[in-house]
């Protein structure tokens, strides 16, 4: 466990990794990323940064890198295209139902396999 350096500042982190079934594209990433946040009661006030750097790097790692800002902190999410996988980081100075979060992100990206995740 991390030691916690700085008890006076609220964080609650929570990674989420698992298999997808559902087509992935760059306007789905932004879905998710907004509509998550707005499951959680989280605040977005930006719009999503997201990159593709096709081209790049390994054939194996191709495929999304985003990032929304959350008045309270900000949600990340990778995206593998070619291994239909991903992992998703919130991290917020709110807190947020961990059981929401993997239970919404589960049914949004059709999770059929293992969803695993680390509240850190």
């Amino acid at each position: 466990m991390m030691k916690d350096i700085a008890p006076g500042i609220f964080r609650q982190r929570l990674l989420i990794e698992g298999y997808y079934s559902i087509d992935v594209d760059r306007e789905g990433v932004e879905r998710y990323l907004f509509d998550v946040a707005e499951h959680l009661g989280l605040r977005t006030y930006g719009e999503a940064v997201i990159f593709s750097p096709s081209g790049l790097g390994k054939e194996a790692n191709q495929g999304f890198d985003a990032f929304v800002p959350l008045v309270d902190s900000g949600i990340s999410a990778y995206i593998w295209v070619s291994q239909r996988f991903f992992s998703v980081v919130l991290y917020s100075c709110k807190e947020f139902d961990v059981s929401s979060a993997l239970e919404f992100t589960a049914g949004f990206f059709g999770v059929e396999r293992e969803l695993v995740h680390e509240s850190f």
